[in-house]
């Protein structure tokens, strides 16, 4: 591969997820990327990247010279700024999940993006789980006929005390913006909406420091009304072990249930509307056929996203997760807490600039005193998507 066809890579905040990013790049996983630079505010970080160039400040990465494009892997309100910093400047960009703290933000960051020749991209990972990608292709060629409901139990987030006392950020209005919805959830609140769809209208429980002394959400019940009368149901903690990842989605041509990896298919032999017409008998049920279909395990992951960033800026690869769609969690989030913060349903599209000002009073009034921070070693993710 000549050098015109590598990507000079810059990776901004190297705790556990930029280093993940950073080992792949650097064990040579993603063709056509080369780990140019790192950055982080604590230089003990950068050390073990002999090979890159070292920055204390990632503005400062961003003016060098030495990147093409830049990986933001910083606490989650400087995605904004550094995000935009970086647009302006030329580079392609790829920033972690969420894109922003609040769609506000997320709006002024897609709004910084007026090149169409730079590559901008969000890691939303989970787009690559092979069970989410055949459900989708599955609603948009009508195999399933019409949505009717969705509930989707996601509590496989369990998070120690530890893990909440490694940063001072993290689970605080200002650092974080917020808990569960902001930090871990991201993901499937992304594959909600790729597949579902936006709700009309959302109305959430959220639980602030149920299971942890942290002042955000670590417990949501969340119930969504969508534009066609179908409802959702959504279901998430940090507080929970063992914990379950179970998608289950009724429509006019059966169920399907994601479970363990797995994707099973309960077909109705004819649509529901159509046997609920028709049929002479008042308690019958539609014949069905019970379908296992064969899918993965996990897909790439990251290493797909990184793949597909690298392939975007050389070959023009359309992009499994544009950065412009990372608004959309975001709302979906905000949406949630902004219901809990009024105690009443929150119609969508909300309120930019009025959540804004309620995600602001929270951290003006915030009286919370975090304990603490502790020293914590680079940390495995290899079982946390």
């Amino acid at each position: 591969m000549s050098e015109n066809s590598i990507v000079h890579l810059g990776i901004i905040g190297m705790g556990s997820m930029g280093s993940d990013h950073a080992a792949k790049v650097e064990q040579g996983l993603v063709p056509g990327l080369r780990l140019a630079a790192v950055a982080d505010q604590d230089s003990k970080r950068l050390e073990k990247w002999s090979d890159a160039r070292h920055f204390n400040d990632g503005s400062a990465m961003i003016q060098s010279g030495e990147v093409d494009a830049v990986l933001i892997a910083t606490p989650h309100y400087s995605h904004t700024t550094l995000g935009i910093e970086a647009l302006e400047a030329g580079l392609h960009v790829l920033v972690e999940k969420p894109i922003s703290v609040h769609k506000a933000d997320c709006q002024r960051l897609i709004d910084a993006w007026t090149n169409p020749k730079q590559v901008f991209a969000a890691m939303f990972n989970q787009r690559t789980n092979p069970a989410h990608v055949k459900l989708r292709e599955m609603i948009q060629n009508g195999e399933l006929g019409e949505i009717q409901r969705m509930q989707w139990t996601v509590t496989t987030w369990f998070r120690t005390e530890h893990y909440y006392r490694t940063g001072d950020w993290r689970a605080t209005w200002s650092g974080e913006g917020g808990g569960v919805l902001l930090n871990q959830c991201p993901h499937n609140l992304d594959l909600l909406q790729w597949l579902f769809g936006m709700p009309k209208k959302v109305y959430a429980n959220c639980q602030f420091g149920r299971f942890h002394d942290i002042e955000v959400e670590d417990a949501v019940t969340a119930m969504l009304e969508f534009e066609s009368g179908a409802t959702g149901v959504f279901i998430t903690t940090t507080g929970e072990a063992p914990g379950s990842n179970r998608l289950e989605v009724a429509a006019d041509r059966g169920k399907i249930l994601i479970e363990n990896d797995k994707l099973h298919f309960t077909r109705t032999e004819i649509p529901v509307s159509e046997f609920s017409r028709t049929s002479e008998i008042g308690f019958a049920r539609p014949p069905v056929w019970e379908i296992d279909i064969p899918v993965a395990e996990s897909g790439e992951q990251h290493l797909g996203i990184l793949k597909n960033f690298a392939n975007a800026i050389l070959n023009g690869e359309p992009l499994l997760a544009p950065a412009s769609e990372g608004i959309h969690s975001v709302e979906l989030a905000n949406a949630m807490l902004y219901s809990a913060f009024e105690s009443r349903a929150v119609e969508l599209p909300i309120d930019a600039a009025a959540y804004q000002a309620a995600l602001k009073a929270k951290v003006e009034n915030s009286t919370y005193v975090k304990p603490e921070t502790v020293t914590s070693e680079v940390a495995d993710l290899s079982g946390s998507f």
